[in-house]
């Protein structure tokens, strides 16, 4: 490790930029499916596809990822992810059919993970814990920008100039990162150097939530759904009790059993994204088939939420720097709470001025969140578990996106099934959105209670872990 001859500022601006770069990756291609789906002749399924598998691999790698980084070194594979994503991209630029654009979205995922896993980690080496907040917070505004830009500017791309732009004007950047990793950052950051890696707990690992995360998102679709999602559960039952016994583990599970402020500060980041995340979606299409909003003014009042969220993100980092981050962290998530609480009371004559409300909550919940929530986990940890943290908190976000649009899914199946959402169907849809908001809230009720136990436990566990 060689902090000294490492640039902050260099630092900060790469992991920003790829930061930015994953989800807005995630955001933008949506807004491009019903054009893609034009020039390939492409159905639902291979749509829905080119977004369920970039996920996919993001929730199946970052814990393996992670594990290796600690191992071999998180600069080799940041450097490596961002290759990766390059390649993916210049590929996708050139696809000329769908099952291609989907292998590749599979790989561009993969690159993602391997940055995504490790350049929280490489950040909470190179600043120290009185300045790890401010710039977790600058980084986490990075990926918010990302999510609002991707629809905004893909958009624009999409109408003007197509498609494959969106991938383009992410080249540019993801070189410009490569290049800066090489020639400027300095150092090393091997956590557990000479360990051995778990290859079965790996394998098994991502076995297993492969086949539980297929079995609950295509349980319309495919009649065995269940039993697959069952053998998913199994297989993380028989993964668990083997990491319990391995001495090199992929998972430790003794350090979770034992340091019940970062399982808490975990559990916390599931159960926060699994409340909120499936929110954008149910505005999506409440204010465009109730309310009657065009797509542009619709995009006007989504853009809220994530530009709030990016803007008061950095601001939350420094205050987690200056007070107790879970603390920080606990308010964030009761204001996303009341917003989701709000947003049941929903109804077809809801004025525009309750839904930015709404917006103007969950933008602030969230950036009182996430940054604090970061900084609160690489706190509770020892170094040598830095890319295990990085790893877990990142796969509890992707599956708290997962849970919240399997929940939703679920709910408006039982209200509306498959008819589309239409003037028609409006009730069904807005009964169905609030039953649902009901249930995130509960959720989000007890993600602040889990949140606020977490603080007691995070001064006996640093000293645990000390010992």
């Amino acid at each position: 490790m060689n902090n000294n001859s490492t640039s902050k500022t260099t630092t900060l601006v790469v992991t920003s930029a790829v930061q930015f770069l994953v989800p807005f990756m995630l955001s933008s291609v949506v807004v491009a499916l019903p054009t893609i789906g034009k020039e390939f002749s492409a159905g639902a399924v291979h749509l829905s596809l080119i977004e369920m598998v970039y996920m996919l691999s993001l929730a199946l790698f970052l814990l393996p990822i992670g594990r290796f980084a600690d191992i071999h070194g998180h600069k080799k594979i940041f450097v490596s992810g961002i290759a990766v994503m390059i390649f993916a991209t210049i590929a996708l630029t050139v696809s000329m059919n769908i099952e291609f654009l989907i292998i590749l979205r599979f790989v561009q995922g993969v690159g993602a993970a391997m940055i995504i896993a490790t350049s929280l980690t490489i950040l909470t080496f190179v600043f120290p814990p009185d300045q790890r907040g401010k710039a977790m917070g600058i980084t986490v505004s990075c990926v918010f920008m990302g999510l609002s830009a991707g629809p905004t500017l893909s958009g624009i791309m999409v109408s003007h100039l197509g498609w494959r732009y969106i991938f383009y004007f992410a080249l540019p950047v993801e070189i410009a990162a490569f290049l800066l990793t090489i020639l400027k950052l300095k150092g090393e950051w091997v956590n557990a150097e000479g360990e051995k890696y778990d290859w079965t707990g790996s394998i098994l690992y991502m076995i297993s939530l492969f086949f539980l995360i297929v079995g609950i998102t295509q349980a319309k679709e495919l009649e065995i759904a269940k039993w697959i999602a069952l053998c998913g559960v199994a297989g993380l039952i028989v993964f668990l009790a083997y990491e319990y016994k391995e001495e090199s583990p992929l998972l430790n599970i003794h350090m979770l059993l034992d340091n019940r402020s970062f399982s808490f500060n975990c559990l916390s980041t599931w159960i926060n994204y699994a409340a909120s995340f499936g929110v954008m979606f149910f505005f999506s299409i409440y204010l465009q088939a109730v309310k009657g909003f065009s797509p542009e003014t619709t995009g006007c009042v989504l853009i809220i939420q994530p530009v709030i969220q990016a803007v008061f993100s950095p601001m939350a980092g420094r205050l987690s720097d200056r007070y107790t981050p879970a603390n920080i962290a606990t308010i964030g998530m009761g204001v996303c709470t009341a917003g989701l609480f709000v947003a049941a009371f929903l109804s077809r004559g809801s004025s525009l001025a309750m839904i930015v409300f709404v917006q103007i909550l969950l933008g602030s919940g969230f950036a009182l969140f996430v940054s604090p929530n970061l900084t609160a986990i690489m706190a509770s940890v020892q170094p040598v578990h830095y890319g295990l943290a990085s790893a877990l908190v990142s796969t509890m976000r992707y599956t708290g996106m997962m849970t919240s649009m399997t929940i939703i899914a679920v709910i408006l199946s039982i209200f509306i099934g498959n008819q589309p959402v239409t003037a028609e169907t409006g009730d069904g849809f807005v009964s169905s959105m609030r039953m649902t908001l009901v249930i995130f809230t509960v959720m989000g009720l007890s993600g602040v209670f889990l949140s606020y136990g977490r603080s007691r436990f995070s001064l006996s566990d640093r000293a645990t872990s000390n010992n």
